[in-house]
């Protein structure tokens, strides 16, 4: 059965992103680092057109393996756009759900295999895990975590923690209304990195 995947990496302090992220500077001021376990190892892996080329270590291989074997992907207008919509294809053509308040304008990242959703987090989820199968859906983006967890529809969240003090940025979890307790499945001590998965506890 399909499983809502969160995947983001995070500085120690909580953030997904250093002040001032956005277009151009998708990842703000000092967040590049907290993508620096993709890049820097000796293993190379295929992605999409948004993100053609990883690199990472032996020990990230299995997460990044994992991370592409997904059916399908949900992520907020924010990130999407942040990440230049990756080119329209974040891996293997497969459907991108993107999560949005408005209609997108025609300067919009346009492709087959994505649809903008204006009917909020359930209806987004119900038609990534279709598009999914029996494969995992690949969630991106704090507010559609965020918005997820307070439905409901995130089945389990995998952090990749970057050993950095940001300071400041973009909160992954922000103020979340009522606490959510996690139970831990897996950890991954990496280069750079450690993989934290966990299972969102009912």
């Amino acid at each position: 059965m399909s499983r809502s995947v969160l995947s983001m990496s995070m500085s120690l302090d909580g953030f997904i992103a250093g002040p001032d992220d956005g277009p151009g500077n998708g990842l703000g001021t000092g967040g590049e680092q907290l993508h620096a376990w993709l890049f820097g190892g000796d293993q190379e892996v295929r992605g999409g057109a948004g993100l053609p080329v990883i690199r990472t270590s032996t020990a990230s291989l299995p997460v990044i393996r994992e991370m592409l074997a997904t059916g399908a992907v949900l992520t907020g207008r924010r990130t999407f756009d942040a990440a230049g919509g990756w080119n329209g294809d974040h891996h293997d053509g497969v459907h991108i759900e993107v999560l949005t308040r408005s209609t997108p304008d025609d300067g919009a990242v346009q492709a087959p295999n994505v649809r903008y959703a204006t009917d909020g987090i359930q209806a987004a989820m119900a038609r990534a895990k279709g598009a999914a199968g029996e494969r995992d859906v690949l969630v991106h983006g704090a507010t559609t975590a965020q918005l997820a967890l307070r439905a409901g529809v995130l089945d389990e969240v995998e952090i990749h923690q970057v050993p950095v003090l940001l300071g400041a940025g973009r909160s992954l979890f922000g103020t979340l209304a009522s606490p959510r307790p996690l139970d831990l499945v897996r950890v991954i001590d990496a280069p750079g990195v450690t993989h934290l998965r966990y299972r969102v506890a009912g």
